[in-house]
């Protein structure tokens, strides 16, 4: 990376620092590009083009992802101040946008947060964080185990990766319906295809929950089948902070760690298992399994 291209990301780092300490401030787009040092008739197009989300959406996710924090944990704070807080006029147009978001009530997110849907929600805001901080990884940081075989119900997604959030919502649900808690079951991904192959329409992932040997699988869902991810041994992976965008460990494994190990692949997609950590609004870790011979 050049000495001016890390300049650059420096000022825009520096943009969303000041967001993070000014959240109940004036963060419109004059301010943002005084803090960058970057011309206003530019700065919109340039925050977007770097992080891909404009500057409104990005503070007005910040607000909301503190706001609901607020809700979570600082029960002597009443909704209306929270709700003013976080840039709405109104108590009603807060609890609008909030149970648009994350499908529960303000209220309702008080006294029981559904996290899962409340990560996904967020996933904008984490992957446009992550873009401009180099991942960077270590062969001392890849353990080889052998891993038992897991049964699991897989929910597929086959075609255009823009529509995986539809996917997403509806593997959710199906998996909240089942009673199938990521507490309880544990979540993989399978990756069958590419990030981005030549044609759209050629992405391949399943999105599975790990069930017990005897647990029935409601296959009544036409895109949700029985599956078991092998046993075998593996080069594990295990990714904190944004999980959003795997594709620079699985990079790592192919093609820096996989060359240097003398290890042979085996005949299966590389795969992780996600979890949430300790406190859930702290995000999710992620392993990445390439499996070996």
């Amino acid at each position: 990376m050049t000495a001016a291209l890390n300049h650059y990301h420096a000022r825009m780092q520096k943009v969303l620092d000041h967001i993070d300490r000014h959240l109940d401030g004036d963060l419109d787009l004059d301010a943002m590009s005084s803090v960058a040092a970057f011309s206003k008739f530019h700065f919109h197009r340039q925050f977007k083009a770097t992080f891909g989300l404009s500057l409104h959406r990005y503070v007005q996710l910040a607000r909301m992802r503190q706001a609901s924090k607020q809700l979570a944990h600082e029960r002597g704070q009443s909704v209306t101040d929270i709700a003013l807080d976080a840039g709405y006029e109104t108590p009603d147009a807060f609890a609008r946008a909030f149970r648009q978001r994350f499908a529960q009530s303000p209220s309702s997110f008080r006294k029981s947060p559904d996290w899962e849907p409340w990560l996904q929600a967020f996933t904008p805001l984490n992957s446009a964080r992550s873009k401009i901080m180099p991942t960077t990884f270590t062969p001392d940081q890849v353990t080889i185990l052998d891993v038992a075989p897991t049964r699991v119900a897989m929910f597929e997604h086959r075609g255009d990766p823009e529509t995986l959030d539809i996917t997403i919502q509806r593997f959710i649900a199906w998996r909240k319906a089942a009673g199938m808690s990521p507490k309880t079951h544990p979540t993989f991904n399978i990756w069958r295809s590419e990030r981005r192959p030549a044609d759209p329409a050629d992405y391949s992932m399943d999105l599975c929950v790990g069930v017990g040997a005897d647990q029935p699988i409601d296959t009544g869902d036409e895109t949700v089948k029985a599956g078991e991810i092998p046993g075998g041994r593996c080069a594990v992976l295990r990714v904190t902070g944004d999980t959003h965008n795997l594709e620079p460990a699985a990079l790592y494994l192919y093609r820096d760690w996989l060359p240097a190990s003398g290890e042979e692949m085996r005949d299966f997609p590389i795969y992780c298992q996600r979890f949430f950590l300790d406190e859930p609004e702290q995000g999710t870790a992620a392993e990445l399994h390439l499996p070996l011979k």
